[in-house]
């Protein structure tokens, strides 16, 4: 068996297609027609207010961030584990970064630990869809509105996935999503901020337009473009955006083949549940098969399984470290023990999931996970 790796980006015709459109257009930058077509997508596709294409799912995060207009002492309350764009977004805004614990069932946040954190100093809880299963957004947005905060959903790892019926990504103020190579659909690099609150929709647009009302000028709204807020570069190449159009009208062959690996995967691996925790079906959600994985005992277990798979030539590989306890981070935290952040970054363990996956390299990892628990 040769190696399997632990994502592949799948990319075709289409892509080929599209990305040729978008070069000989001769519209490079940023807005073009094809990311005209990404924004139209989105809107429609997903019932949303506004979407708009950026560079990263990390520059939509600091986007985000702009739009609160972070003051000293604001606090903005993030899980623990989760990649660092998460926090970095709003420390770079100056706010004080407040961690809080994964559940015990699952690696998304609990809404318990939040609701235990919420001060007159909350100006955000930024919660992250792990996997594409959505958090209890129906929760949080009923808490959002007592408590006056913002929520602004690191929904990377979402698109397709829902809550309650609703696209996850439809829930709260804010969401952002990440195109990188490693997502359901993909342009290499790129993602997007989703806007579902009116009152963030205009000055999105200009923030991510170095602060001016440019866009509006291109759509004969104003006779000129001026400076009118403070912003930065958020657009990305159109050429970006014509491979990620590509992928987008090749959606549902790809979640389908994805949704059969990782079912694949929960049947055969089921018989192993007493052995090691496999990843639990959330209720009035629906995930988008985005990644599968598997929660060992402690740490030596998934090191000694994690090389049994190298040994076999499978590109497993564990996921988030607790931010609470990295060297930036930790000497501003609080002190208090996030033992379920701690449990997942030392146990869980992701497995190989891609569109193109044949049902051999899946049988393989199955069998060389058995064999390994035997």
């Amino acid at each position: 068996m040769e190696w399997i790796p632990l994502v592949k980006a799948s990319y075709g015709l289409t892509e080929e297609n599209e990305l040729l459109k978008s070069l000989r257009s001769g519209h490079l930058q940023g807005d073009g027609p094809s990311t005209k077509k990404v924004h139209r997508f989105f809107e429609d596709h997903y019932k949303i207010e506004r979407a708009l294409f950026t560079t990263s799912c990390t520059d939509a995060l600091e986007l985000s961030a702009l739009l609160l207009d972070l003051k000293p002492g604001d606090e903005v309350i993030v899980p623990s584990y989760t990649f660092v764009s998460t926090a970095n977004a709003f420390a770079l805004r100056g706010a004080k970064i407040v961690f809080a614990d994964s559940r015990p069932d699952h690696p998304n946040v609990s809404m318990d630990c939040i609701r235990k954190l919420i001060t007159p100093r909350t100006r955000a809880v930024v919660p992250v869809h792990y996997a594409g299963f959505a958090c209890e957004m129906d929760e949080l947005m009923k808490l959002a509105e007592q408590k006056n905060f913002i929520v602004i959903a690191d929904a990377a790892q979402a698109i397709e996935s829902t809550h309650q019926g609703r696209p996850t990504i439809a829930w709260g103020h804010m969401s952002t999503l990440s195109f990188h190579q490693t997502k359901n659909v993909s342009c290499g690099e790129g993602g997007m901020l989703i806007v579902n609150d009116k009152r963030f929709s205009l000055r999105a647009e200009i923030l991510r337009e170095k602060g001016t009302n440019r866009a509006a000028f291109f759509r004969g709204e104003v006779d000129k473009y001026n400076c009118v807020d403070m912003g930065s570069s958020y657009l990305a190449s159109d050429l970006l955006a014509g491979v990620l159009w590509g992928q987008l009208q090749r959606l549902p062959e790809l979640q389908s083949a994805r949704h059969k690996i990782w079912k694949t995967y929960a049947e055969k691996l089921a018989p192993l549940a007493d052995k090691v925790e496999l990843p639990k079906l959330l209720p009035n959600t629906e995930h988008n098969a985005h990644c599968y994985y598997l929660v060992c005992k402690n740490l030596s277990e998934r090191t000694r399984l994690n090389q049994f798979l190298k040994d076999r030539q499978i590109g497993a590989t564990f996921h988030y470290i607790s931010l609470h306890k990295s060297p930036y981070y930790g000497p501003k935290h609080d002190g208090r023990e996030l033992p379920q952040s701690d449990r997942y970054t030392d146990g869980l363990l992701r497995l190989p999931l891609f569109p193109t996956m044949t049902d051999a390299e899946v049988n393989h990892v199955v069998d060389s996970i058995k064999a390994f628990f035997s």
